[in-house]
């Protein structure tokens, strides 16, 4: 029977991320995958390594910990960071006052606070005069569907990581695990199952209350402009907690209420992502449910579109292309770490936040299980 250090269920990035994390260890490592390649939530994504605006403690430690290795990962596998840093343009005198307050914070150290006059300069694309802007050199993007095969590839050639393509993981006795192409051994197991926590852990699903969260995501025809960085907008900062949590949220919360109450019924905020072809990346929408269904909605889509039009003139723009994504959310946050039996653990990420934080999160488990 084969033996192994460490078997990874699932090749989305926190799969792939304890996969790096026990390799870069000498530790022989096999991953299993039930899709003949990554398929969901990871793929699915902006690629957005997101730190400006995590909620400050263990999120944003670990962003900042992910950020440096997605550094040290794409130059080594030839991944290309397709844009660095993000703007945060504020529309509405209440939402100048959150990032007046978060750059005043130790979370907002090395970020810009831009006034209209430097924001429009930032951003000569913008058709809307905006109150100012904070800018954030920390962030990096990657091509989502792009990034994760490559690091897949990567791994197995510089790292020696086995992966099983199209092999289910059925169950684990001892050190046997058993697969649909049958069975290794393993002194360690964990099990990255993204949103299918219930079909590895029905029990923990259940005392979790774990659901999924749909996503509503676009690609337009690139525009005649370049974006300076990744671009969020008002809406996001309800919904980051390192902005949401500054006391002049209430007041922007309140004035949101009044003025978006469609797009905080669906979760909508701004994100914009430019590829190196121009092209740009648009979302996003939040519904939660305990299943999630796989329909979009256009009238969801409109309201994406129109905080995207509330910046720029794209009027005209294409869409070339929509999907959903999806990812977990549970009453455990921001991840949930599990041991379901001796050295078998069940992580998975239940913020949104997993390619902003997985590499981290893969190093902390491996450090559990191997010391």
């Amino acid at each position: 029977m084969p033996s192994y250090d460490l078997v990874v269920a699932g090749a989305g990035i926190v799969g792939l991320a304890h996969a790096l994390a026990a390799a870069s260890r000498g530790l022989r490592v096999l991953v299993l995958e039930r899709d003949a390649r990554a398929n969901s939530a990871s793929v699915r994504n902006f690629g957005f390594v997101t730190i400006t605006g995590q909620s400050e403690g263990a999120t944003r430690d670990r962003a900042l910990r992910s950020r440096d290795v997605w550094e040290e990962v794409a130059a080594a596998a030839g991944i290309v960071v397709h844009q660095r840093g993000a703007i945060v343009a504020a529309l509405r005198e209440e939402a100048m006052d959150v990032l007046a307050q978060f750059a005043m914070t130790p979370m907002g150290a090395g970020c810009s606070l831009l006034d209209p006059g430097q924001a429009t300069k930032r951003m000569p694309a913008a058709t809307r005069p905006v109150k100012g802007a904070l800018w954030s050199p920390y962030e990096l993007r990657v091509e989502a569907a792009e990034a994760i095969p490559a690091l897949a590839r990567w791994l197995a050639e510089r790292h020696r990581v086995a992966f099983s393509w199209s092999t289910e993981l059925h169950g684990v006795e001892g050190k046997v695990v058993r697969h649909s192409a049958g069975a290794v051994e393993a002194d360690a197991v964990v099990i990255a199952p993204g949103a299918a926590i219930a079909g590895f852990a029905p029990e923990l699903a259940q005392r979790v209350r774990a659901r999924q969260c749909k996503l509503q995501m676009m690609r337009l025809a690139a525009p005649r402009f370049a974006l300076p960085g990744v671009v969020m907008s008002d809406l996001s900062l309800v919904r980051y907690g390192g902005f949401a949590a500054q006391p002049a949220a209430t007041a922007l919360r309140a004035r949101l209420g009044r003025e978006c109450a469609a797009q905080l019924e669906h979760g909508v905020h701004l994100i914009v992502a430019q590829g190196s072809d121009g092209s740009l990346v648009v979302g996003d929408s939040h519904h939660y449910s305990e299943h999630a269904d796989p329909f979009a909605s256009e009238a969801v889509d409109a309201l994406v579109l129109g905080e995207l039009r509330a910046l720029f003139d794209v009027a005209e723009l294409r869409v070339l292309g929509r999907w959903n994504g999806y990812y977990p959310v549970a009453e455990v946050a921001p991840l949930i770490s599990e041991e379901l039996a001796p050295r078998v653990r069940l992580v998975t990420v239940t913020s949104g936040t997993g390619m902003s934080t997985a590499f981290a999160i893969g190093e902390e488990t491996i450090g559990q299980l191997f010391g």
